[in-house]
C-alpha cells in the first residue's frame, strides 16, 4: 500500500518550471538579496551596537528570518517569496527614515557608537550609508520575489517511466501530422 506522497510503481515527478534558466536564475538572485541583505543588517547591527538599544533585537529576528528564508528558497520553497516581499517593504521602510538620523549623528558632539564586543564601532555616515544601502537591495528583492512567485515553481507533472514528455518528443523527430 502507498502513504501519502507517494507514486504509484512506474511513475515519475518532473517539475518542468524549475528546469527552465530563467527559474534558476531568479532563485539565485532571491538567495543572494536575502543573505546580502542579512550581511548588511548584521554589519549595522554589530557595528552601531550602542545607539540601536532596542532595535538591535528587531534587526537579529530580521537577520534569521532572512538566512531561513533564504535556505527554503534555496530548496525551491516559493512560500517564503511573498512574505520575503512583504518584510522587504517594511525594511524597506525602516532604512529610508533610519539611514539620515545616522548622518545627523555624523556631527561635532555625538561619539562614535560602540560594536557589541565593546569596541569603537563604525562611524555614523558609514552606518548610514550601509542602512541606505538596504533600500535599492529590498527593492530588488520585492521585485525578484514577486518575479519567483509568478514562475510557478510548484507545478508538478506526472508521467509514466519511460515516456518522454512533450518538449523532448517534439525535439527527438516526431511525425509531422498531415
Amino acid at each position: 500500500m502507498y502513504g501519502p506522497g507517494s507514486m504509484e510503481a512506474g511513475y515519475v515527478i518532473e517539475r518542468p518550471n524549475r528546469e527552465k534558466a530563467s527559474s534558476k536564475t531568479t532563485r539565485a538572485i532571491v538567495v543572494a538579496l536575502l543573505l546580502i541583505s542579512a550581511a548588511v543588517m548584521l554589519i549595522v547591527m554589530l557595528g552601531g551596537w550602542s545607539t540601536l538599544q532596542s532595535g538591535a533585537a528587531l534587526q537579529l529576528a530580521y537577520v534569521i528570518i532572512y538566512v531561513g528564508m533564504a535556505y527554503y528558497v534555496a530548496q525551491w520553497n516559493r512560500g517564503p517569496l511573498p512574505v520575503a516581499a512583504a518584510l522587504a517593504i517594511i525594511l524597506g521602510i525602516f532604512a529610508v527614515i533610519a539611514g539620515p538620523e545616522w548622518f545627523q549623528r555624523d556631527k561635532h558632539g555625538f561619539s562614535t557608537p560602540n560594536s557589541v564586543f565593546g569596541t569603537t564601532g563604525l562611524d555614523a555616515a558609514t552606518l548610514g550609508t550601509l542602512t541606505l544601502l538596504l533600500v535599492p537591495l529590498q527593492a530588488l528583492l520585492i521585485f525578484f520575489a514577486m518575479q519567483g512567485f509568478r514562475q510557478e515553481w510548484h507545478v508538478e507533472v506526472e508521467r509514466p517511466v519511460g515516456r518522454l514528455d512533450r518538449s523532448a518528443r517534439g525535439s527527438r523527430g516526431a511525425r509531422p501530422v498531415a
